[in-house]
């Protein structure tokens, strides 16, 4: 990832169902089914030690070659080289683009599957050179590594997806973006348009991680955000990398863009430690461009969970597997956190417009609540007029998250109006959030 000296704003987003379905829909994606948060079942696991396999080879080629893998020098090269010819044993169609920066010849190396519809493709990417004053193992080799050993599993798989996958590794990105501004300029507007969406991977195992996901597309955000709601780790918007990735110059030009980042030289928070693990007051990667950027500069659980995440949305995006759901969907799509306070409440709210009538007897509400002690919970849907339906009661019931669908008879109701998902926590010493919740008329 290139430095930045500005921090961008956090931009939090409410997912009525009416932007996330039209952007799904974009995606030539359905959407997923009321019952339940996909699973990722249908994506394999990737083995960590595979991963770990490709880092162990970049960090020989930057021993080999000056300490580093930077553009213009041969570190770099000889990266190329080692994922270019992982990739043509496992049967992808490989490319290379040659372009000039800082004086140097840099490159990219893109990668298609064959099959699938070309005119929507799904497009993975992560940078594959360093800083020159280290070997860049985490940034970017975590990145290069993960979409690599999740390219080399989609060919194992023998995988034959409804829409095209194309898996790019650009060159020149700590100067800039150079590789992947080189890349998205050399697309004609015909082309452009046919990525369906851009998946970014930069940093990906960081020593002291925290689990971010970019929240520039609603759609995209969410399907990574389901996937760790599997694994009941909880997720922020990232916003230290905003602008400062590969995912930029796609972003610029229309293209849909998504990803994944375990945070480079910000501090984490005591509230990150105590929900992430980790130490408060320290850089998530306090080797960022530096010589101490090797391969012990790793978390193996974070390069585990994320490098299974980029399988998970690859499969999920591309197979066309789910399910669209029977009516009309409202969906909120942002975090809420439950307070750890016996009794204290908090509300997350869809908008409902352009109905005509009153809601059905059947009303479906999908519940998707990331917590520690499902038992404690007390949650409510509250109607346009302020009467409350009881979903889920606390109990002695010590399993965590809640992820079901209720059915609900709100035929008094009108359609239209503010609907409120209503969560108490009744007991202490447990903590969670509300993950995303939808409504289906």
């Amino acid at each position: 990832m290139r430095t930045k000296h500005t921090k961008h704003t956090t931009h939090r987003r409410t997912g009525l169902a009416t932007a996330a379905t039209l952007a799904v829909a974009a995606f030539g994606l359905a959407a997923p089914a009321a019952q339940a948060t996909p699973t990722a079942a249908a994506a394999p696991d990737i083995p960590v030690a595979n991963v770990k396999a490709h880092l162990a080879q970049l960090q020989q080629i930057a021993n080999a070659n000056g300490g580093n893998r930077a553009h213009g020098r041969a570190g770099y090269k000889a990266s190329l080289d080692y994922v270019k010819g992982k990739l043509d044993a496992a049967g992808f169609t490989t490319s290379v683009q040659q372009f000039t920066s800082s004086g140097a010849t840099g490159y990219n190396l893109i990668a298609d599957w064959p099959g699938g519809d070309t005119s929507q493709t799904v497009m993975s990417g992560a940078h594959l050179d360093s800083v020159t004053g280290g070997p860049g193992i985490n940034d970017n080799g975590s990145g290069t590594a993960g979409v690599l050993e999740t390219a080399l599993a989609v060919s194992r798989a023998q995988l034959k997806p409804d829409k095209h996958l194309r898996f790019g590794w650009f060159g020149a990105e700590e100067l800039g973006m150079v590789g992947s501004k080189y890349y998205v300029n050399s697309l004609s507007t015909a082309d452009r348009g046919k990525i369906s969406a851009y998946l970014n991977f930069d940093m990906i195992g960081s020593p002291n991680p925290g689990y971010f996901v970019y929240d520039d597309d609603p759609a995209l955000e969410k399907v990574f955000k389901d996937y760790f709601a599997t694994l009941s780790i909880p997720t922020e918007i990232e916003t230290e990398g905003d602008g400062r990735s590969d995912h930029a110059p796609f972003k610029n030009a229309g293209i849909r863009v998504g990803g994944l980042f375990s945070g480079a030289d910000y501090s984490k928070t005591s509230a990150q430690a105590q929900k992430w693990g980790g130490t408060a007051g320290r850089a998530f990667d306090a080797c960022y461009h530096s010589s101490c950027d090797t391969s012990t500069n790793i978390d193996d659980t974070a390069l585990d969970h994320n490098s299974d995440a980029i399988a998970y949305a690859l499969w999920q995006l591309s197979t066309g597997t789910t399910t669209p759901p029977t009516g009309d969907t409202y969906e909120n799509t942002t975090d809420v956190t439950i307070p750890d306070s016996p009794g204290a409440a908090v509300t997350s709210s869809v908008s409902v417009t352009g109905r005509t009538g009153n809601a059905p007897a059947a009303l479906k509400v999908g519940v998707n609540i990331v917590h520690t002690y499902s038992g404690d919970l007390v949650v409510d849907l509250i109607g346009p007029s302020g009467k409350a339906y009881r979903l889920h009661n606390s109990s002695s019931d010590s399993t965590p998250n809640i992820n079901t669908t209720y059915t609900v008879n709100a035929s008094t109701e009108t359609a239209n109006g503010t609907w409120k998902l209503k969560v108490q926590d009744k007991g202490p010493q447990d903590t969670g959030y509300i993950n995303s919740w939808k409504l289906t008329f």
